[in-house]
């Protein structure tokens, strides 16, 4: 028979057990908050200014988001958060990040002006195209659910679009009504990336593929419908005016330099290639109505460069940053 003295003793022993494990668990939780917060007021200093232009380092700081001024030239100023793709526009940063473990983690971070967190959202697959409209409200990503690279012929997409004003979130846009040479289209192959959006934050640009064939479509948010307006176009980019759109064509088959970059005039429905003859696979960002952006493999053991050339295919490409990918200019 167990005496009171022993019972109060085993008492008293769980009791500072228990203590013990409230004590580690407050400890913890105000080192990771402290953390968090540090890490906030951290990247709180590091800001969406206009005039600059923002990119993802691959030198100094790399892999987090850097800036230089928009024009001339000035060495960067580095702090920003850590990112795969990075897009900004008027006061909102898209962050697309991802973490290691089994199977990895990735997560599209949306920001405020001062590239804090305002909302997380989990995501399966590598981040692969981010972008930010004009106004800051629409916001898209694509994740390569399979393969990386749209060279080959096996790979399959996911893009979001995300609505800052309202929170609503489309987690895949395959289930949009698509027309296709004038007839309602249904496939299980259709996949959707590169999404880009107009002024008015309710038409939007994007790359649909189907049956080996890529296709420039333009979407209506609020009919939620999209139409395919012409053949071999990928990644498009919406000027500035919204009057053209940047994109890269295919004009080799297989994986060896495929791609080269053109610009199409929306009213005429008229391309001309520009400048860069090097194969682009990239989203080219407008720095201004003239003037276009993109990253390309680096010399010297970088990972990637971010050029710049002409928008009207004159001209020369001209190397912009060294060390750098995800070009935004923040106007």
């Amino acid at each position: 028979m167990t005496s009171p003295l022993s019972s109060l003793r085993s008492r008293v022993v769980a009791v500072t057990a228990a203590a013990a494990v409230l004590t580690g668990v407050a400890v913890t939780y105000t080192l990771h908050a402290a953390q968090r917060a540090e890490s906030a007021d951290a990247t709180s200093e590091f800001g969406l200014d206009r005039g600059k232009l923002y990119f993802r380092s691959t030198e100094a700081g790399a892999g987090r988001v850097a800036r230089v001024p928009a024009s001339g030239t000035a060495a960067r100023t580095t702090g920003g958060p850590s990112c795969e793709r990075f897009y900004a526009a008027s006061g909102t940063g898209l962050c697309l990040q991802r973490r290691p473990g089994i199977p990895p983690k990735s997560y599209a971070v949306v920001m405020d002006d001062r590239l804090r967190e305002k909302r997380r959202i989990a995501l399966t697959g590598i981040p692969n195209r981010a972008r930010v409209s004009a106004s800051g409200r629409m916001l898209s990503w694509t994740m390569f659910a399979t393969g990386d690279s749209y060279a080959g012929s096996s790979f399959s997409t996911r893009t979001s679009i995300l609505d800052t004003r309202t929170g609503y979130l489309i987690k895949n846009m395959e289930e949009i009504p698509l027309t296709l040479d004038g007839s309602r289209y249904h496939s299980p192959d259709v996949n959707y990336w590169g999404v880009t959006f107009a002024k008015d934050d309710n038409t939007f640009y994007a790359t649909v593929s189907t049956k080996g064939r890529t296709h420039l479509v333009r979407g209506d948010m609020k009919k939620w419908a999209a139409t395919a307006l012409r053949t071999n176009v990928e990644c498009p980019s919406l000027s500035p005016d919204n009057t053209r759109i940047a994109f890269k064509k295919r004009v080799r088959k297989g994986t060896k330099d495929p791609w080269r970059l053109y610009v199409l005039d929306l009213r005429t429905m008229r391309e001309h290639p520009l400048a860069e003859r090097h194969s682009v696979d990239d989203q080219a960002a407008w720095l201004d109505d003239d003037t276009l952006a993109y990253a390309l493999p680096g010399e010297d053991g970088r990972k990637q460069d971010i050029w710049s050339t002409p928008a009207d295919g004159s001209g020369s490409p001209a190397l912009r940053i060294r060390g750098g990918s995800s070009p935004a200019a923040v106007r």
